[in-house]
């Protein structure tokens, strides 16, 4: 009897059979359906159908080839019925009843294909009707009703040698169905050809290596020796025929394992003895008739087979395989461990936490839910009752490694299998959760955006009809006109701005270009347009202001006191920008800021040190996203004021030679007063008027600042301080504000004049007062710490300090460690805006901090002496130089490098990191002084014989320039005369060979430098006098100023009491002595050259 099973493809074919009995369907190409469908579109007549399944296989055709599908005869009208027919009329009535009975009680059996009739070439389309009419076997001839007799589709329980197909990522579980796709032509022909043949059965076993990507097996180590045993049970070509590609519907049955395998090569080379036995059995009238087949048809179903193949192919391979290159696998069926389902608790506990944790699945998972109902309307029997189904089945859907699942499918102990599945549906579990979780929260904040979305835009709708609201550009529109009618905008600026509004106008508020638009307006009404602050002009005011914020600094504040009675008179200040230049310390930058207090100027300060960007300057162009404006668009719209006080810091540091165009360049149009009228900025694209801004820039020097925007500043020289500027700034300012800040403003701490007055000479010797500034506040701090220490907690207890805030955030922070302190809320509780007040020092502490107790404070002196020699020896001389940190005073040594002698010959040498400049006037010091010497002390011939080393002391510092010229050859000549100099004479100038002393620069800070070296002349050219003239009293107090035009005014102030015969006869001795021995050594050279020439005369 036919048996049948409850599964998809049977209802769809008992469906479609139904359906076929009352309606005329066409034949549709099997390549695009499952096999399991192609019979019910069989074209048939319209009568009434017998019901299924006999009439149903009896209205079966399927094509057999993997070419598309060719037109099939015209069918045989059908024959009168016979006694056979008439019989097997009955016999299918029997058959039709039995099969309602196995599906109204829900047995069916295990799927099992419906072997085709013997030599039915075309199939039973050449047949109709259900009187038993013959249907055309293929070549013409027929049969008697009583020989086609349906046969029950068995699945043979040996087959020893398979097709092996190799899986990847994924093994095949016995019972449910999986679709795979082969790329290879061979292995593709091959089944198609088997299916044909109603052979369809081959291996499927899963590769070792994830990224294996083929259709055979080459070695049986390449995958799991476990596998399953599998029914094709469709087969139909996808893709375009250059790339071939076919797909195959599995039905897996059994589990095997593979004892041997014959790789495709060796398959094709030596044919198996089933082969050979198939080739003999395939020689039959019927194997004709098959053979004479369309090659057009499609391959439909493991359904057409020969009856007589039967017999042969559960233990043999089929004939079609002889000479392909696939792969051929022996195998052995395994068995499963035999368990009783009554008596092992630990299985039905097993089974029901399975099914449990697929109901925890399946609400979590929409597909494992289809998954699961698939299953449970395709099971008759209970879940509980087969367990081997239901672990394979859990298998099979859970998403899971695949040695794991290699693991369930070779485990045949039902118990530890069902363990194994559980496992992995647990996982499946923990996963469904985790991602619900995340599309929670996902959901939760886009529906949360969304609903505040929707109600925001209900609410603007409701408003706007209404009329209480717009939708906001029209009050933006307003704002902006609102704000420009309060501005005095130029007539250019104005049409602009009318022009920007008509654009706003007509944008969407959600488009780009709709804030890009509403931004640059936001900066055009920003702007103070025709806006400015009253000046204050009074000269008074002014001098009060900068005496009280700089002590000194006579020359600038003059100079600023002049810049501001001209804008008395003129009524404005404009067109004018100064540049301060000095050491740093001076107090540049904070005397921009005494100005525009002065002025009552609203002060911005940026800094360009190291600005490589033009943007920085010009601003960007509103096309790029985030553009701004230039830093002076950023300054006009802060201080809201056409006239502010722009400080311009660092200006000697801009950066230049950059991909991003040149700043410096970028300036000349901004500190240019004919230019600055109309500057347009990149942002705005609008003139500005700039000529009402007072631009103040500082640097350290003016070497390096771009002589083109050198030329449009007025420069205001800052020289550094002397020691009674120091001590009056140290004690005026800097003592007060440090100990101030350093909590001590009540408490009895006093920093004598004597502990500054060594402050300054040991510890802090530069121009400025930065590093003074940096010392007092750290005596300061130790005298703060030197008191909390000696008074102890007692005196200055914690708690007092604590307001009521700061002892709660206290108490929060000292709870325990293992609490969390990271929430919001913790940190919230652990912090207060006043957690503190200020606490008292006691009446009875008194610190004095003087010259002798200093360096308990700031440490040992750095300073040990002020000056490098107390008293200089011959060849030492003091100069002076000048750098951006200020002036020092500079030292050079001249020193014999070998004994003097007859014999000895002249030289120079130089050290001391001098430059090329330095260097040339070290050679042109050197040449007048053999000058010197040759012209006043002729006998004195110690140039000419003399190897001589001049260096500058602080090699690590480079040195250059010419002024050191003069100081040079006094070096030279106080070395040669042997004659020291006066040890409280500096010097500063240029020499050249001619003995001219020419122009330096720098004098009053080379001034301050001999100053605080403790040198009471200073010999300097004459061209210099009026910058001597120009020295502030306090400066030149105590020091003779001598100015000089030739090198001989030089040498008479420096050896002064000099004995002309003695220098004249300076080192006679030494090279008198040397003579009488060069003599004899010429003597003795002479009588060995003789004797040499005797020798070779002989």
């Amino acid at each position: 009897m036919l048996q049948t099973q409850n599964l998809p493809w049977r209802a769809a074919l008992r469906q479609a059979s139904r359906s076929n009995c009352t309606k005329l369907t066409t034949r549709s190409s099997p390549r695009y359906l499952p096999a399991q469908c192609t019979a019910s579109l069989v074209a048939r007549p319209l009568h009434r159908c017998p019901s299924p399944p006999a009439a149903l296989f009896a209205y079966r055709s399927f094509s057999t080839s993997l070419s598309k599908q060719k037109e099939k005869d015209p069918k045989i009208p059908p024959e009168p019925l016979d006694e056979g027919a008439a019989e097997e009329t009955d016999e299918l009535k029997k058959l039709r009843e039995q099969q309602r009975n196995r599906e109204v009680e829900g047995k069916s059996d295990t799927p099992e294909p419906i072997p085709p009739r013997t030599g039915s070439g075309r199939g039973s389309a050449a047949g109709g009707g259900t009187g038993g009419s013959d249907g055309g076997d293929g070549g013409g001839k027929k049969r008697k009703g009583s020989e086609r007799a349906l046969v029950k589709p068995t699945i043979p329980d040996v087959y020893p040698q398979v097709m092996a197909i190799p899986l990847v990522k994924r093994p095949l579980f016995p019972g449910f169905y999986k679709a795979i796709t082969i790329r290879d032509r061979e292995v593709g022909q091959a089944i198609a050809d088997m299916v044909k043949r109603g052979q369809p059965y081959i291996g499927a076993f899963m590769f070792k290596d994830e990224g294996a990507d083929k259709d055979v097996i080459d070695d049986p180590n390449e995958v799991y020796n476990v596998g399953t045993f599998c029914q094709v049970t469709s087969a139909f070509p996808v893709g375009a025929d250059d790339n071939f590609a076919m797909t195959c519907v599995l039905y897996p049955h059994r589990r095997i394992k593979m004892t041997g395998l014959k790789p495709p090569a060796q398959a094709k080379e030596e044919p198996s003895v089933a082969e050979s036995t198939l080739d003999e059995s395939s020689e039959t009238p019927e194997a004709d008739s098959a053979a004479t087949q369309s090659k057009g048809d499609v391959v439909a179903s493991f359904e057409e087979s020969t009856e007589e193949t039967k017999t042969a192919q559960g233990a043999l391979v089929p004939t079609i395989l002889k000479g392909r290159k696939v792969s051929i696998a022996d195998v052995n069926n395994m068995v499963e461990e035999p368990f009783d389902l009554r008596s092992n608790k630990t299985i039905q506990v097993l089974v029901n936490e399975i099914v449990n944790t697929f109901k925890g699945v399946a609400l979590l998972n929409p597909l494992f839910r289809d998954h699961v109902s698939t299953f449970s309307v395709h099971t008759t029997m209970n879940v509980g009752e087969d367990p081997v189904k239901l672990a394979d089945f859990a298998a099979a859907v859970a998403q899971a490694e695949s040695h794991e699942l290699q693991d369930a499918l070779e485990e045949m102990d039902i118990e530890k299998r069902l363990s194994k599945a559980l496992e992995l549906l647990k996982k499946e579990l923990i996963s469904a959760e985790l991602q619900k979780k995340v599309a929670d929260d996902v959901n939760a904040r886009v529906t949360k955006k969304h609903r505040e979305y929707m109600l925001m835009e209900q609410m603007k709708g409701i408003k706007r009809e209404l009329g209480i609201e717009s939708d906001g550009k029209d009050k933006l529109i307003e704002k902006f006109n609102e704000k420009a009618n309060k501005l005095a905008m130029p007539e250019a600026v104005r049409k602009v701005f009318e022009e920007e509004m008509s654009k706003l106008q007509g944008l969407e508020p959600n488009g780009s270009e709709f804030n890009v638009t509403r931004n640059y307006l936001d900066w055009l009404t920003q702007l103070p347009w025709g806006l400015r602050s009253a000046e204050n002009f009074g000269i008074q005011h002014a001098r009060e202001v900068l005496d009280e914020d700089h002590h000194g600094l006579k020359d600038v504040k003059d100079r600023i006191l002049e810049f501001i009675a001209v804008g008395k008179l003129r009524g404005t200040v404009e067109g004018k920008i100064l540049c301060l230049v000095g050491p740093p310390g001076v107090g540049k930058t904070s005397i921009g800021k005494s100005i525009a207090r002065a002025l009552n100027r609203q002060y911005y300060r940026f800094s360009v040190g190291g600005m490589y960007d033009v943007a920085e300057i010009k601003g960007h162009r509103r096309t790029y996203v985030g553009a701004l404006p230039g830093r002076i668009i950023q300054a006009l719209k802060k201080c809201q004021t056409e006239n502010p006080l722009v400080l311009i810091d660092e200006v000697d540091k801009i950066g230049r030679n950059s991909n991003h165009g040149d700043p410096a360049s970028a300036l000349l149009e901004l500190l240019d007063p004919e230019q600055n009228n109309s500057f347009l900025d990149h942002y705005l694209d609008v003139p500005v008027d700039l000529s009402k801004v007072l631009f103040v820039c500082t640097a350290n020097m003016d070497e390096t600042i771009p002589q083109p925007l050198l030329d449009r500043m007025e420069v205001i020289r800052l020289s550094g301080y002397v020691s009674d500027e120091k001590i009056a700034i140290a004690e005026k300012y800097l003592s007060p504000a440090a100990k101030e800040m350093s909590g001590l403003k009540d408490a009895d701490v006093v920093l004598e004049k004597d502990a500054i007055v060594e402050l300054i000479n040991k510890y802090c010797r530069e121009s400025g007062v930065r590093n003074l500034k940096k010392h007092i506040e750290k005596v300061y701090r130790k005298s703060a710490l030197k008191i909390v220490t000696d008074v102890g907690e007692e005196a200055l207890p914690e708690a007092a300090a604590l307001t009521e805030e700061g002892k709660a955030a206290q108490q929060e922070s000292n709870k325990n460690e293992n609490d969390p302190k990271e929430t919001p809320k913790n940190i919230e509780e652990q912090t207060t805006e006043k957690p503190r007040v200020a606490l008292k020092v006691p009446d009875s502490v008194h610190v004095s901090i003087t010259k002798d107790n200093l360096k308990d404070y700031v440490g040992p002196p750095i300073f040990t002496s002020d000056r490098l020699y107390d008293f200089t020896p011959p060849g030492v001389a003091m100069g002076l130089a000048w750098t951006s940190m200020g002036g020092s005073a500079l030292y050079i040594e001249s020193i014999l490098q070998n004994a003097l002698s007859a014999s000895s010959s002249p030289g120079l040498e130089r050290s001391g990191s001098l430059r090329d400049v330095m260097k040339e006037s070290t050679g042109v010091a050197y040449s007048f002084a053999k000058s010197i010497m040759a012209r006043d002390f002729p006998k004195n011939r110690f140039f000419e014989h003399a190897r001589i080393h001049l260096h500058c002391p602080e090699g690590g510092t480079p040195k250059d320039g010419p002024s050191a010229g003069i100081t040079m050859a006094t070096s030279l000549l106080s070395l040669a005369l042997n004659k020291k100099i006066r040890d409280d004479v500096a010097m500063t100038g240029e020499l050249t060979l001619t003995g001219k002393v020419l122009r330096i620069g720098g004098l009053r800070e080379k001034t301050v430098a001999a100053r605080r070296a403790g040198a009471k002349t200073v010999i300097f050219p004459h061209d210099n006098m009026s910058d001597w003239l120009e020295l502030p009293e306090n400066i030149k107090e105590g020091i003779e100023g001598r100015p000089v035009s030739w090198y001989r005014e030089v040498f008479d102030i420096v050896f002064p009491d000099l004995d002309k015969e003695a220098a004249n006869k300076m080192w006679e001795k030494e090279l008198k002595s040397k003579k009488g021995d060069r003599k004899k050594r010429e003597q003795k050279r002479k009588e060995e050259e003789e004797e040499e020439s005797g020798d070779d005369d002989d």
